[in-house]
């Protein structure tokens, strides 16, 4: 039985602490200072009677205690956010709100269209598209921030009690200015790679692992000259001005390619594909507009699996 009531204050620093595993981290994120935060989680832990975080020279770590209560701070933050946004929509017009993060992938090849569609079914509803990489756009779902996560498999560990419904596989595309001198050959040489600037995904994108074991199946583990960029109006800027060759998940690319502003190169990527779908929390009971713009990506999906 608890005594004393658990303010939101408490919860906001609880999860703030437990997501970037630092005192002092949170407390500039929360526009704190350090004691206070300390002193906040130290009430939490007398009101909860159990210890929350291990603290150590490199940070502080949940215990079991502490991962099993983020479960249910974050569901309480996230509807109380969830709340105040239906108020608002309610005051403003009688709308409200479906916030989608997306992988720049999806964001270039299913989303416009999704979007497009969904508004035509739910003219009332806004619709925010947070894009970014796999791991903040988890860290915002976990957090209520958003409603879903359209894009790649996010690594297992970072995978605990969250759902994910596969929609299609994406594969790696090589693709080059059109004219570039490499389109002349009937098949890709990888050992070609270390004549040009090849432009990588950055080691928090989802997609490197998948790169990587690629270039090294080929005896590629360094290449002379690369540009990491997690930027694709970088990528296709620089690729279409020079020689460069972009190494991008396909979707990415697709309109470029369909347009002619780019061109892909003969390359085998083998079983450089990956699962792009729909991730969502477990513990959250979505809003009708989610669900019907889920609907819209589902239905927009099996056009690319035919």
């Amino acid at each position: 039985m608890i005594d004393r009531p658990v303010k939101i204050r408490h919860l906001h620093c609880f999860v703030e602490v437990a997501r970037l595993g630092s005192v002092n981290r949170a407390a500039d994120s929360l526009s704190v200072t350090q004691p206070a935060v300390s002193k906040t989680i130290r009430e939490l832990e007398e009101i909860l009677d159990v210890p929350l975080f291990e603290r150590t020279r490199r940070g502080v770590h949940l215990t079991e205690q502490g991962t099993v209560f983020r479960r249910h701070a974050d569901a309480v933050l996230s509807a109380l956010r969830r709340g105040l946004e239906s108020v608002d929509a309610v005051r403003a017009a009688g709308g409200g709100y479906v916030t989608v993060g997306v992988l720049p992938t999806v964001a270039a090849r299913l989303m416009p269209e999704a979007v497009r569609s969904f508004m035509t079914r739910q003219p009332e509803q806004t619709v925010r598209v947070i894009s970014g990489t796999n791991p903040v756009l988890i860290d915002r779902l976990r957090q209520g921030e958003l409603d879903m996560v359209v894009g790649r498999l996010s690594n297992p560990e970072r995978m605990a009690n969250l759902n994910f419904e596969y929609l299609y596989s994406e594969r790696l595309s090589f693709v080059v200015r059109p004219g570039h001198p490499l389109l002349s050959s009937p098949m890709f040489d990888f050992a070609r790679l270390r004549d040009f600037v090849v432009i990588l995904p950055t080691p928090e994108m989802i997609i490197r692992p998948a790169v990587e074991r690629l270039l090294a199946q080929h005896g590629l583990e360094t290449l002379p000259r690369s540009v990491e960029s997690v930027s694709n109006a970088f990528g296709r800027t620089y690729t279409r001005s020079g020689d460069a060759i972009w190494i991008i998940s396909h979707g990415v690319v697709a309109t470029d390619l369909e347009e002619g502003a780019l061109a892909e190169l003969k390359a085998d990527t083998g079983d450089s594909r990956g699962p792009v779908g729909l991730t969502t929390r477990i513990d959250t009971v979505l809003s009708s507009a989610a669900q019907v713009f889920m609907d819209t990506v589902r239905a927009l999906a099996e056009r690319v699996r035919a």
